[in-house]
């Protein structure tokens, strides 16, 4: 996954979901042979020349300033996240290949304390949405991950591919996009992990919904929100998640998952606690495979 062309192929993606009307470049002719903006208006709303934006697009070896990178944020309309993402595709465009990074590891004490909230859902996790980590009831709510081989033990790769997954999410396409679209800043991150690649080639093999996803560049990151489910042995629940980034590992969130006091969902979890027991807490650290080349994914 060759970085500078990971930063083109996302200029190029936002330059195509934007019309002349949206970002206010005046159209001067009646037909367009693209959909989107031309690179002459992203580049004349830049304040650039069009061969610098192209050469951009193209991912050459250039290094633009972060006045020029604002200034093509703001003409492509991207948000906060969006801006972001494409800040850490430029920062890491140098990055050697099939650098897997430091092992993921889980602190003790965040063990005890996954124990200590056992009463509502919570897990750790790591790069790629890697399950670190998990109490007895977010095992029971989703699934048993420590029994699963250790490559998939991986959030994104479970909501994707398991047909369960789909049962238990009411509003499975948005929470599926929201996962792919983490899954893009976690490759503007680290956008040589071996792993990371190997994942993003399964899935885009797998499922016709991802490749469309992952096609569209769409980046997301929903720290905190609402998900309705259907749990085959308690029902409907609507529960409130706060996922919290952890100070001593910047690739490392804890999620908890918790209902409003006195509400049928509380009810629902409390009921949940009470089915077969889901003991381990701590799943087993995953493999570092050999770095794999994946075409164009």
């Amino acid at each position: 996954m060759g970085q500078s062309a990971e930063f083109g192929k996302f200029l190029k993606a936002m330059r195509a979901r934007l019309s002349p009307e949206d970002a206010g470049a005046q159209d001067s002719s009646g037909s367009r042979r693209v959909p989107g903006l031309r690179r002459e208006e992203v580049a004349r709303l830049s304040g650039v020349s069009t061969d610098y934006y192209t050469r951009l697009e193209q991912g050459r070896n250039i290094h633009p300033s972060k006045a020029v990178l604002d200034s093509v944020a703001r003409a492509l309309r991207l948000d906060p996240r969006e801006h972001a993402h494409m800040m850490d595709l430029m920062e890491h465009c140098a990055s050697s290949a099939g650098n897997p990074g430091p092992a993921q590891k889980v602190r003790p004490a965040l063990r005890q304390l996954l124990d200590a909230v056992g009463d509502v859902p919570a897990m750790v996790l790591g790069r790629r949405s890697d399950i670190l980590a998990g109490n007895r009831l977010a095992y029971l709510l989703f699934a048993d991950f420590p029994a699963l081989p250790a490559p998939e033990r991986n959030l994104t790769r479970w909501i994707i591919l398991d047909p369960a997954a789909g049962k238990l999410f009411r509003d499975w396409k948005t929470v599926a996009a929201e996962a792919v679209g983490a899954l893009r800043m976690d490759v503007g991150r680290h956008p040589n992990d071996p792993q990371t690649n190997q994942l993003v080639g399964e899935l885009a093999v797998q499922s016709e919904h991802f490749r469309q996803w992952w096609a569209g560049h769409r980046v997301a990151a929903r720290p905190a929100g609402t998900v309705r489910l259907h749990h085959s042995l308690v029902g409907d629940m609507e529960l409130n998640f706060e996922t919290l980034s952890l100070p001593d590992d910047a690739d490392q969130s804890l999620r908890v998952y918790s209902a409003k006091a006195g509400s049928p969902s509380s009810d629902a979890l409390t009921l949940l606690s009470s089915f077969g027991a889901v003991d381990a807490v701590d799943t087993a650290p995953l493999p570092t495979p050999e770095p794999a080349r994946r075409d164009d994914n």
